[in-house]
C-alpha cells in the first residue's frame, strides 16, 4: 500500500451536451500538471443530472465509455464518474471505474433521488463495489447515497470513500456535514466531488467539493462555486496511525442489509 494521489475536477457542465462536456473534461485532464493516480468526475458528467434518459442513454461500450478508456490510458490514471446507461429495458445512473489498461468496474446508484423523480426514469442498483488502487480499497458511491450511512458503512475495511454528485447549493450544508460524518464514522478518507453552476432546470450548484481525512478534517483547498482542478495526497501512514490509535471500527455493530 502506497500513498495515493487523487485529483478532483470541480466544474460547470454543459446541459445535455455530451460533445461539449467530453471536450471540456479532456482539456482539463490534459492540463493536470503532475502525475496522479485517480481522477474524479461528477455525477452524470457528460450530460448533467437529467431525467431525459431515453434521449441521452448509451450502452456500456458506447462513446463515453470509449472516451473514458482513452483518457485513462493517456493520463495513466484511473478515472471515475457516472453517466446514463441503458441495459436491456432499463436505464441506470452508472458509475464507471476505468483503469489505464481499459478494464473497468461499474456501480449503479442505489438511492435514487425521489424529489426529482429519478426513480421514475432509472432503475436502482443493489450492490456496492470495492475496488483496489495501489493497495487501497476504495468504495465509490453517487450523490444521494451520501444520506444513507448504512449503505456506506465500512464493514469491508475500505480506505477511501468517494461520492460523485450533482448536489444543489440550497442543500450544501447537508452535503458538507454528511461528508465529514462519513469520514469520521468510517475512519477513512472521503472525497466528495460536486459540480458548479446552473443546470437546465435553473438549479444552482456550489460545488463544495472536498477531500477529508479519517479525523474529519478537510485537507483540500477547493473553494465553492469556482471551477478548479486540485490534486491531494492521501497518506497511508496517517490512515494506519489513526486506525491503530483509535481502533473504533472493531467495536461496530454487526448487521446485514437485505434488499
Amino acid at each position: 500500500m502506497q500513498d495515493l494521489k487523487i485529483t478532483l475536477i470541480q466544474t460547470k457542465l454543459f446541459w445535455q451536451d455530451k460533445t461539449a462536456n467530453l471536450k471540456m473534461f479532456g482539456e482539463k485532464i490534459a492540463a493536470i500538471d503532475e502525475q496522479t493516480d485517480l481522477i474524479v468526475l461528477p455525477e452524470m458528467f457528460s450530460t448533467g443530472f437529467s431525467m431525459n434518459a431515453k434521449e441521452l442513454a448509451e450502452q456500456n461500450n458506447d462513446g463515453t465509455v470509449t472516451w473514458l478508456k482513452a483518457q485513462a490510458k493517456l493520463s495513466k490514471a484511473v478515472i471515475t464518474g457516472s453517466i446514463i446507461i441503458k441495459e436491456k429495458d432499463s436505464y441506470y445512473n452508472r458509475l464507471f471505474w476505468v483503469r489505464p489498461d481499459g478494464t473497468y468496474e461499474t456501480y449503479d446508484k442505489r438511492h435514487l433521488f425521489t424529489l426529482a423523480n429519478e426513480h421514475d426514469y432509472y432503475a436502482a442498483g443493489n450492490e456496492r463495489i470495492i475496488v483496489e488502487l495501489k493497495g487501497w480499497k476504495v468504495c465509490p458511491l453517487i450523490c444521494y447515497d451520501l444520506r444513507f450511512p448504512v449503505w456506506s458503512r465500512n464493514n469491508t475495511n475500505y480506505d477511501l470513500l468517494i461520492y460523485v454528485a450533482n448536489w444543489p447549493e440550497r442543500r450544501s450544508h447537508a452535503w458538507k456535514t454528511l461528508l465529514l460524518a462519513r469520514a469520521i464514522e468510517n475512519q477513512c478518507y472521503v472525497a466528495g466531488l460536486n459540480r458548479v453552476g446552473d443546470d437546465g432546470n435553473e438549479v444552482y450548484h456550489s460545488g463544495d467539493s472536498a477531500v477529508i481525512n479519517p479525523m474529519g478534517e478537510i485537507i483540500s483547498n477547493i473553494k465553492p462555486s469556482e471551477e478548479i482542478v486540485e490534486t491531494n495526497n492521501l497518506s497511508v501512514e496517517y490512515l494506519k496511525k489513526i486506525r491503530t490509535k483509535l481502533a473504533f471500527l472493531k467495536d461496530q455493530d454487526n448487521f446485514e442489509i437485505k434488499n
